[in-house]
């Protein structure tokens, strides 16, 4: 198998940016969900304080579906302060509504599109806190030369919202550490080992680390030992005094190391990154009559991989490598794993019609419904069809890039149908209104 397509998107529900490679992240692909939309809710808020902002979806407002966003990244090194992405309003067309005002066609595309930085100052931004199903972070007030535009667009009072270096909690249990039960041990494992990025001793970045931490535990024995010999203080009060010692060491390091090892989400729903396959793509255009083919961003994937032998073999994919171009391929030794942990249940998002910023008619406008007759395999979600599976990046490929082309091996399969629990239900419950 190997990677067909790669999508990133800037702005959250709005249409997204075709990529040939991207650079990877914690929290996703480079630029992912960098920026979201609020509705202005008119009146005082509960605390009296003034209008009420809304968390935009496209299944709520299908008229974002109406916004395409282009990425411009910067050449050399100041690539952070001047990429761009660009967003282009495009109005569904209407043959009985003219303009009353005579304008060039110069003008009309310039008042449709909008230049955004990628990497805004922060520092003249107003802070305030965006809460996504009961997990809070801090965006940043573009301000009113965003505002307005997205405005004027829409036709009511929105605000435009960027996450900044901000994260937030990975709802349930989708997060790898609590999917996969993972032990304290195998959690220290893989954090005390130093990330080599293809640079330093190998050796060293494995035990430099532990060996630091062995230090201060022999030196904390080693000063009780002296203490006892010397008779500076009793045996029971040295003692004591290093068990307190180490058992501080203990607690600060296991916060820091579970806190490093944390999965964290910015503006994306669930996870950093959605999987789907090609195979299961075919398969939903071929539920559709009169040769009508789905357009696969309605599934709004981050990577799509082709070579699939069975639509839909992707639900029990646990682990998949990715390898590059350069390279052999993928496999175990590959730096670039995803870690899929949970089924993305859909939502009326599937029928909106991207051309008319409203839920679609036909057989374009049923493919929730096509899927729901078989798709609902989910015991945890069991009034939701599945598509695709979310996913986390393992440590190792942070930095690292993903392109078309690349190979994608399975790793590691799952005997059945991932079950979303009791305590993701709220997550799933969300994505039935969001769409992700």
């Amino acid at each position: 198998m190997k990677i067909s397509e790669l999508y990133v998107y800037p702005i959250k529900s709005l249409r997204p940016t075709k990529i040939t490679e991207g650079k990877l992240t914690k929290l996703g692909f480079r630029y992912d969900r960098r920026f979201m939309l609020l509705k202005v809710i008119p009146g005082e808020n509960e605390n009296g304080s003034g209008p009420t902002l809304k968390n935009m979806h496209i299944p709520e407002y299908p008229e974002m579906g109406l916004f395409q966003t282009e990425i411009e990244e910067a050449k050399g090194e100041s690539e952070g302060d001047t990429s761009r992405l660009i967003v282009t309003y495009n109005p569904p067309s209407s043959s009985d509504t003219k303009d009353n005002t005579e304008s060039s066609d110069s003008e009309d595309s310039q008042a449709r599109r909008l230049e955004i930085p990628l990497e805004p100052e922060t520092a003249t931004l107003k802070p305030f806190t965006v809460t996504m199903h009961s997990s809070p972070t801090t965006g940043y007030d573009m301000g009113s030369r965003y505002n307005d535009w997205f405005s004027a667009c829409f036709g009511y009072p929105v605000v435009l919202a960027y996450l900044g270096t901000n994260t937030r909690s990975v709802l349930g249990t989708l997060a790898p550490a609590k999917r996969n039960n993972e032990s304290w041990w195998r959690i220290w494992k893989q954090e005390l080992v130093l990330p080599s990025n293809g640079h330093g001793n190998k050796m060293l970045n494995q035990w430099l680390v532990p060996f630091s931490l062995g230090y201060l535990v022999l030196n904390a024995v080693s000063w009780c030992h002296g203490r006892i010999e010397n008779g500076t203080s009793s045996p029971a009060v040295a003692i004591g005094v290093t068990a307190l010692a180490l058992t501080v060491l203990w607690t600060v390091v296991n916060i820091l190391v579970n806190r490093r090892h944390e999965a964290r989400i910015g503006f994306a729903d669930c996870a950093p990154f959605l999987v789907i396959s090609q195979t299961s793509v075919d398969d939903v255009s071929g539920r559709l009559d009169g040769g009508v083919e789905v357009d696969l961003t309605k599934f709004r994937p981050n990577v799509v991989v082709e070579g699939a032998e069975v639509a839909f073999e992707e639900d029990f994919w646990a682990e998949l490598a990715v390898g590059s171009n350069g390279n052999a391929g993928a496999g175990k030794d590959s730096k670039v794993k995803l870690l899929l942990t949970g089924n993305c249940v859909r939502c009326q998002s599937l029928n909106v019609d991207f051309s008319t910023g409203k839920m679609g008619t036909g057989e374009a406008g049923s493919v929730l419904k096509k899927l729901m007759k078989d798709r609902r395999v989910d015991r945890g979600a069991r009034f939701s069809p599945v598509f695709g599976r979310y996913s986390f990046l393992g440590g190792e490929g942070i930095g690292e890039r993903i392109r078309v082309g690349d190979e994608v091996v399975v790793l590691r399969k799952g005997e059945e149908y991932t079950v979303t629990g009791k305590s993701a239900s709220e997550a799933w419950n969300v994505i039935l209104t969001t769409g992700y």
